[in-house]
This record gives structure tokens, C-alpha cells and sequence, in this order.
């Protein structure tokens, strides 16, 4: 340690350092690590663990799709399927178009509006930017989706937590809180000519109660890499144990688990929160859908002997700036032996779900630069049987 205050102390982690660049992400790893994408104290935004609001309901923070919307649920028992959007990062705020593309074509499947058609859209996260602002809501959120008719659920990202100047009475959460977690759901005034009533969601991490699917939600905060305190960790313990054995168990979070892009990296801080939730549990989630990357990416890592688990990341969902994929579809990351599947970091857009008593399906799609639909997309298809480990304890590390 220097032994005065005009010594210069060399650690990266007290000082940047003149002409230096943050530090990314080995080639073909696809975690985060002490050391990759650090933060240091000398920041110009407030990047540290923020608190959370006061809950509307009661643990467990259950969010029922048939008490809230019996209409929904009706298509999805005559459809005998359930379909939806899954899509994150998605503010326009520095260049409107590539999230106005994305959601033409999430219009457009809406089609009729019919029982096969999807029914709502599930957002993985950082539905503002930068720093989560209701006055932002307008341009980034009410504006964009004005005929997108289906409801929109969320959990929040890192950039709907940030506080850039706490001084001025702002909190964090306060613009995601303001629309998703409305106790007594109206229209604000300031989605003006494009008005959506609010939802009334219990918590900002919350259960999504479907016919087909429990849809765990985490709130995985600011912090890089995420962070969630031990209240919320025996919360999705308690999740993964009670969740009903006759539907998928799918688990959302903002920050991933495993990403093979050049920026931010997935998180060993998420494997652990997940790998804690399987040991006690031994309940295994059939899918697992992630975003605060910008770009798309199906990662399958075994973490069942009877199939591979998907990690999706859904980034790509209008924020400008993507992020490059360092590594090839078939790449094995050794650090957590996680394999890239399919991955696009040149083209904004979303996935469709479709899932029912037996499968659970997906496609992408992909549009470029110029508001083009590629013919090119990802397409899969897993088991939405229960998926459970007869010896939870020999749970391959995350």
C-alpha cells in the first residue's frame, strides 16, 4: 500500500490508468471472471448494488396469466399451445430505427390476433436506457409498441436500475416500477398518444403463472455480471421446488450465465446462483433466457444426463450498438464446457416461443441494418417434460 496519499497505487481496481481500455473476454470462454470486464471506483455511472421497492403483493410473488388475462388464457387452451415473444435490450435511445424495425415485425406476427398467434411478450430486461428514467418511457417503451396490442411483461435490466444522480429525488426502478408495477393499473399521461394501461406485477424478480410454462423471473441488478442477495436466492430455491411438475420450468434472468461475445462475457456469478437453486432443488429448468448482451446466442450446456440445457441470450432487441461473437457455432468454451450452438452479432431482433405439454419450441428473427428480414434464422426444439436430477449433489459445475 502507498504510504502516502500523493504515492500512486498501481492496482487497476483503485485507479484507470492513462490510455488503458476496459478488459474483455478470452476467445471462446464464455463466462465472466475475476479480472474480465472489471469495474473501478473512478466512474462516471453509479454501477453498484441498488435497492429494491417495496413489493406490491406477498411472497412468493406469483403473477397469474389466467386471473389477469382470461382471454389470453382461453386462446392457449383452444390453440392447446402457448405463444409468445421473448425479447431484451431494447431502447432506442441514440437511434430509434433499429428498435422501430424490430417491432414492425413483432406487429406483424400478431397477425390476426388469433388463439395460434402470440399472445404476449416476455422482456428479459433493460427496457430504457440509460439509466431506467420514467421520462424515457415515451420514446423507448410507449411510442415504439403503441400497435403492438399484446401485453408486455418484464423484468428489469442493470440500465432500468441505474441512478445516475440519486440528489435529484429519482430511485431506482422508478420508470420500470412506474409502468410495470402499477397497484391500481391505469394510462400514465405520459404515454400521451400512445397509451398502454399498466400491469400490476408483485415484485420486480416474480413468477409468471401459465398454462405451459413457470416462468421463474430474477431481478439480477447492477452490478456487472449481476447480483442478487440471499433473500431473493431462497426465493428461487423455493421456485424451482414448488414449481408444478406438469409444465415447463423456463428461468429468466438479464445478466447470462454463459455468453460468448467480446464485451461483457456471461457470469460466474449467475452459474452460482443457479447451481445453488439446482444442488437444493434438484429441479433442472428446461430453458433458460437471458439478454444484457447485444446479440443473440443459443448456448446448450449438460447439466441433466437425459439432455442438454438451452441458454438463450436475446439481446438484440433494438439498442444500436451489438456486440461481436468471438467464437463459432460448435465451439466448446473450457472454461465451463458450454457449446455455441447458433449466434448472430450483425442483426437486431427476437424470438418466438412455442410451447405445449411435450415440447418447447423457438425461432428468430433476423433483420439487418437496413430494416431487411433475412431469410437466415435459429431454429430449435427442446423437451418441456420435467426435467430432475435423481442425485441433485453431483450437479456438474456451472
Amino acid at each position: 500500500m502507498p504510504n502516502s496519499r500523493f504515492e500512486a497505487d498501481p492496482s487497476p481496481s483503485r485507479f484507470l490508468q492513462q490510455g488503458s481500455v476496459r478488459q474483455h473476454p478470452t476467445s471462446r470462454n464464455s463466462q465472466a471472471h475475476p479480472g474480465v470486464s472489471a469495474l473501478h471506483g473512478v466512474t462516471h455511472r453509479n454501477t453498484s448494488f441498488q435497492p429494491l421497492p417495496r413489493p406490491l403483493g406477498l411472497p412468493p410473488y406469483h403473477y397469474s396469466l389466467a386471473n389477469n388475462f382470461p382471454s389470453i388464457v382461453a386462446n392457449i387452451k383452444t390453440a392447446k399451445s402457448m405463444v409468445f415473444h421473448v425479447i431484451g435490450d431494447t431502447g432506442g435511445v441514440k437511434d430509434a430505427e433499429y428498435q422501430d424495425n424490430v417491432a414492425a415485425q413483432l406487429i406483424e406476427q400478431l397477425g390476426s390476433a388469433g388463439a395460434s398467434d402470440p399472445q404476449f411478450c416476455y422482456h428479459v430486461g433493460d427496457v430504457v436506457y440509460f439509466n431506467g428514467d420514467f421520462d424515457k418511457y415515451y420514446g423507448q417503451f410507449y411510442e415504439p409498441y403503441n400497435h403492438y396490442t399484446a401485453p408486455i411483461f418484464s423484468i428489469p435490466g442493470n440500465h432500468d436500475g441505474e441512478v445516475d444522480d440519486a440528489t435529484d429525488g429519482k430511485t431506482s426502478l422508478d420508470g420500470w416500477v412506474g409502468y410495470f408495477m402499477q397497484s391500481t393499473p391505469d394510462v400514465d399521461p405520459i404515454s400521451q398518444d400512445a397509451p398502454r394501461v399498466g400491469l400490476s406485477l408483485p415484485n420486480p424478480y416474480w413468477t409468471f403463472v401459465t398454462p405451459y410454462a413457470t416462468i421463474v423471473g430474477l431481478y439480477t441488478n447492477v452490478p456487472e455480471g449481476g447480483s442478487i442477495d440471499s433473500v431473493q436466492q431462497q426465493w428461487l430455491t423455493n421456485e424451482f421446488a414448488t414449481a408444478p411438475m406438469d409444465r415447463a420450468l423456463i428461468l429468466a434472468l438479464h445478466h447470462p450465465i454463459y455468453s460468448f461475445d467480446d464485451f461483457h462475457s456471461g457470469s460466474a456469478r449467475m452459474a452460482d446462483v443457479l447451481e445453488n437453486a439446482i444442488r437444493d432443488t434438484g429441479r433442472v429448468p428446461n430453458l433458460v433466457l437471458s439478454g444484457h448482451v447485444h446479440d443473440y446466442q443459443r448456448i446448450e450446456k449438460e447439466i441433466s444426463p437425459a439432455s442438454a440445457t438451452p441458454f438463450l441470450v436475446c439481446g438484440n432487441g433494438g439498442y444500436h450498438n451489438l456486440h461481436s461473437i468471438h467464437s463459432q457455432p460448435g465451439d466448446i468454451a473450457p472454461d465451463s464446457n458450454a457449446v455455441l450452438k447458433y449466434g448472430v452479432d450483425d442483426a437486431w431482433g427476437f424470438v418466438t416461443l412455442t410451447i405445449d405439454e411435450t415440447t418447447i419450441k423457438g425461432t428468430t428473427v433476423e433483420i439487418d441494418k437496413m430494416g431487411n428480414v433475412r431469410p437466415t434464422h435459429d431454429t430449435f426444439s427442446y423437451s418441456a417434460k420435467p426435467i430432475t436430477l435423481s442425485n441433485p449433489r453431483n450437479v456438474p459445475n456451472l
